[in-house]
């Protein structure tokens, strides 16, 4: 399901040498970059890091923010931090920008143990919890929903109760009805119950009351609020999906957004791209890739096309 085509084995050293050179002289040779970080995994990543580090006495990625610019750059950098500490800078990025949506995307589709891993991570980074800057980013019932989507570690059993599932269907849709949206019932249900629980539960609310969970959600008042519960009922229903709509939007909107097709390929070149690149195309009818070399110029646009799996012509 990953798209990210890597050796099976690669030399750290060689790589570290290359990179250097790339770097070296008159003008970044930025298609060198691609070839040797485009075409390799996390764990050889950062063998490559250790190397470079070891034989120049200098930090690869610093070198990079040096030698790079723009979304190039910023794909670059996410690219070559290790996995957990790019999901840890993911968050303090968007806690900055008061983006909900991505903080629940990184809280809801993790399993419970990667979500402590994670949390873990930015500790180490910011030397304060990510439950502290959630609670200082946010406020009202959007920090309460937030905070304790970040704070839950769910059980994690595929094993689900039919008759739970149909009462808690009935409560969310009691409290949808009434526009009850900050009900302590629906935070809790949302916010405690295992993924698989809830699923169970989001299928029972459409075969009962005949109209998917997330559209029977609508508000003029609370449209941030309401938009975040959906937020979190599509990542726990369908990660995939979910991470697809992201691409759609982002690239289907007045003016692109660079931002999120990065975290988007970034984050799942190495997990399950190729699942949402069939999703992507079974909306669209275009290839991701067609979609992405639309929006994208230049060496970010190789880069990206390159960890999607694309080779070069």
């Amino acid at each position: 399901m990953a798209t990210l085509i890597a050796p099976q084995h690669a030399d750290p050293i060689a790589d570290a040498e290359a990179l250097r050179k790339a770097c070296k002289g008159w003008g970044t040779n930025e298609k060198g970059i691609i070839e040797v970080i485009g075409h390799r995994n996390a764990t050889q990543r950062k063998l490559i890091k250790e190397a470079y580090e070891q034989l120049f006495s200098e930090n690869l990625i610093k070198r990079f923010e040096k030698e790079l610019s723009g979304d190039f750059e910023r794909a670059v950098y996410r690219w070559m931090l290790d996995p957990l500490e790019r999901e840890a800078v993911l968050a303090n990025t968007a806690l900055k920008k008061s983006d909900y949506k991505v903080i629940i995307e990184l809280s809801c589709i993790p399993s419970a143990e990667e979500l402590l891993a994670f949390k873990r991570a930015y500790q180490a980074r910011y030397s304060h919890s990510l439950e502290e800057d959630v609670a200082s980013y946010f406020s009202g019932d959007m920090r309460k929903l937030v905070l304790l989507l970040v704070s839950v570690h769910r059980y994690e059993s595929e094993v689900t109760d039919r008759k739970l599932a149909e009462a808690e269907a009935k409560i969310l849709h009691n409290c949808f009805k009434e526009k009850e949206y900050n009900h302590d019932e629906v935070i809790r249900i949302l916010t405690t119950r295992s993924k698989a629980q809830l699923v169970a539960t989001f299928y029972r609310f459409r075969d009962v009351f005949g109209t998917p969970v997330t559209k029977s959600l609508a508000s003029d008042k609370d449209k941030d609020f309401v938009s975040a519960l959906q937020t979190a009922i599509r990542c726990i229903k369908s990660p995939q999906k979910y991470l697809e709509r992201v691409l759609s939007d982002a690239m289907h909107k007045r003016g692109t957004d660079e931002d999120a097709i990065t975290r988007v390929i970034v984050t799942r070149a190495e997990k399950d791209l190729e699942k949402i690149k069939e999703l992507f195309y079974k909306k669209n009818s275009v290839t991701l890739e067609h979609a992405v070399a639309k929006e994208t110029h230049g060496d970010y646009e190789k880069f990206l096309l390159t960890i999607m799996g694309k080779q070069a012509n």
